[in-house]
């Protein structure tokens, strides 16, 4: 009999959107792939009385509290609620501001939500994400030549989520599905502008991945086909030749994280020859 997974609810206070304490805590829990993380995103905290609230959450639900609280005065309560119900509180800021006083010899401002300033480059990110979902899964392909980079793949080949984080980082991406059957956008093969990357995995992993996914739904008409062997070697097979027909390149995203595969994506972007190899390796 499998043991049951463990279940970790994790608090994240924030005085800002709370990216940062996302990108933290999804890191710290990729290293524990037997437990089942629940976040819980308290965003935009300033005030006592949200401590209070956020308190009453934590004590209904148990588990490691996580904040980014520069105003001592809203830290502090939450620091202080957390140990009258004892459960763990972290400031995931605080030993790299007392770093950087101890270094620059000055103490911090503690401005809320300073890491967000509205300048270009925070517009830039909002209008790559909003691109990114508008064309997640092959949607608008007469819009394909307004994009940076143009990602295509077999299902579970973890399209979708490259481009989410290809955009937080400021480029425009859209994915597209390669489906048996169901051909290409005539839109891909005529855009000029955007990198145009293939991923693929082994089949082994792909079926592992799309054996998970149907655990979670109901079993419909398909199934078999979608995860037989043979049928997803074709997947990949016909993937490959397609890059290879249009002088795509293609990325095994087998061993590699979002992250790994986001970063080849962008050496490919740059042109990097020795880079490009890396990627590509």
């Amino acid at each position: 009999m499998k043991n049951e997974a463990r279940h970790l609810h994790l608090h994240l206070v924030s005085d800002a959107t709370g990216e940062t304490l996302l990108t933290v805590a999804r890191a710290a829990a990729a290293q524990y792939p037997g437990v089942v993380v629940v976040e819980h995103l308290h965003a935009m905290t300033r005030a006592p009385k949200q401590v209070e609230r956020i308190l009453q959450d934590v004590e209904r639900e148990p588990g490691i509290v996580l904040f980014t609280l520069v105003d001592r005065t809203i830290a502090e309560p939450l620091e202080a609620g957390c140990r009258e119900i004892a459960v763990p509180c972290v400031s995931v800021l605080g030993p790299v501001l007392q770093l950087f006083q101890s270094y620059l010899g000055a103490s911090s401002e503690g401005r809320a939500g300073a890491q967000h300033a509205l300048d270009g480059e925070y517009f830039r990110r909002i209008e790559a994400l909003t691109f990114a979902m508008m064309h997640d899964d092959g949607q608008f392909p007469e819009e394909l030549d307004l994009a940076e980079i143009v990602i295509i793949g077999v299902s579970r080949t973890s399209k979708t989520p490259t481009s989410i984080y290809l955009a937080n980082r400021g480029y425009r991406t859209a994915n597209i599905p390669i489906v048996p059957g169901v051909p290409l956008p005539a839109q891909l093969a005529e855009a000029k502008r955007p990198l145009i990357v293939g991923l693929i995995a082994t089949p082994d992993r792909i079926i592992q991945l799309r054996e998970n996914r149907l655990l979670a739904f109901s079993s419909v008409p398909g199934d078999d086909i979608y995860v037989d062997r043979a049928a997803v070697a074709n997947e990949v097979a016909s993937t490959r030749k397609i890059c290879a027909r249009n002088g795509w390149p293609v990325i095994d995203v087998t061993r590699r994280s979002i992250e790994e595969t986001a970063t080849a994506i962008l050496s490919l972007r740059q042109g990097d020859p020795s880079r490009i190899r890396e990627a590509l390796g």
